[in-house]
């Protein structure tokens, strides 16, 4: 299987310092490697998507889901971790 499993990671919330750290320790504690980011500020609100590989991931994908959301909780953000073949599903015409 030459494909990768990957997740789509969304961040929304007001702009502050340490953001894309904070996400990406998360990501690199629970063994999952960020492929791709792209990130902006629109006034001051922060927008991220990341594209994550998830073959190490070193928990079930669900608890690693619930640890990003509190992660967003306890940042004041909102974090949304989904499988890309359920974002997929969710968003075909």
């Amino acid at each position: 299987m030459g494909e990768y499993m990957k997740a789509v990671i969304s961040v929304i919330g007001r702009d502050s310092v340490g953001i894309i750290a904070k996400v990406s320790k998360a990501c690199a504690d629970y063994g999952v490697n960020i492929q791709d980011i792209s990130q902006t500020v629109l006034n001051k609100y922060f927008s991220m998507i990341m594209i994550a590989d998830i073959d190490g991931i070193t928990v079930p994908f669900n608890d690693f889901v619930d640890v990003m959301t509190e992660l967003g909780h306890s940042s004041n953000l909102e974090i949304r971790t989904m499988h890309e073949e359920i974002f997929n599903s969710m968003h075909r015409i």
